[in-house]
């Protein structure tokens, strides 16, 4: 499944997580206000994550399937697939080509490492 999501789709999505759950009309009214979409367009986008098993609408309520951390970690792994051929190893010699890392990085990096790969940064 594809899960990467545009710059618009994002944004959507962080509006359902910041008010899960939520009543359909009030993600309408909260669109509106932030996006400026009109109601078929909110519609359109919650059906679009619907389908993609990253939000539901039950009974006029909508809510997540997935967290913040979990599409995002889904989207990193793909575009490690597509890209570096699933090698984060390659992804980062790439990556420190072009833009140094700051010790501060590199002992985050270390810690997740040392974690066993556990993010653990805590913003989901």
């Amino acid at each position: 499944m594809d899960w990467r999501m545009g710059k618009m789709e994002t944004r959507f999505a962080e509006i359902i997580w910041a008010n899960e759950p939520i009543s359909s009309g009030e993600l309408v009214k909260l669109c509106r206000q932030q996006l400026e979409w009109k109601k078929s367009t909110t519609y359109t986008m919650l059906r679009r994550l619907c389908q993609r098993g990253i939000a539901q609408n039950q009974d006029g309520v909508v809510s997540t399937l997935l967290t913040r951390r979990e599409v995002e970690g889904m989207q990193s792994e793909e575009f490690l697939r597509e890209t570096f051929q699933g090698s984060l190893p390659r992804f980062l010699a790439a990556f420190t080509s072009r833009a140094r890392l700051s010790p501060q990085e590199v002992r985050e990096l270390e810690e997740i490492i040392r974690r066993g790969g556990e993010g653990g940064d805590g913003h989901d």
